[in-house]
């Protein structure tokens, strides 16, 4: 076999993850803040942010998680495997306890009874 066709077999396009994991994809660095200050770039900003693009199947199965796949999250990267399956590499194997927090947005109902 040559290594062309070494190389072609060893190309994936899908990661499933496994036990109480879910695969991330992490937001892009800001290099500006809100209120449009430009931050340097020699100053690294951690990004813990993402979307959410696999969940395993024991996840998927408790109903005690409402994590949902293209759920935006907020995440710890201290622990987080990144994994190489796209050439910007920004994809993360994270342990369910990492996630920290899922943005919603709130429905017109939901904000007239929060009044």
């Amino acid at each position: 076999m040559s290594e062309p066709d070494i190389q072609k077999k060893l190309d994936y396009d899908l990661i499933e993850p496994v036990g109480r994991r879910v695969v991330i994809r992490k937001d892009d660095n800001k290099r500006q803040t809100r209120s449009g200050i430009a931050l340097p770039d020699s100053h690294e900003i951690p990004v813990i942010t993402g979307r959410v693009i696999a969940i395993s199947h024991e996840l998927e199965n408790d109903e005690d998680v409402t994590l949902k796949a293209y759920d935006k999250v907020l995440f710890d990267p201290r622990e987080a495997i990144p994994v190489e399956l796209e050439h910007d590499n920004r994809l993360f194997v994270v342990h369910i306890d990492r996630v920290l927090a899922i943005f919603r947005k709130t429905s017109e109902s939901e904000k007239g009874r929060a009044s």
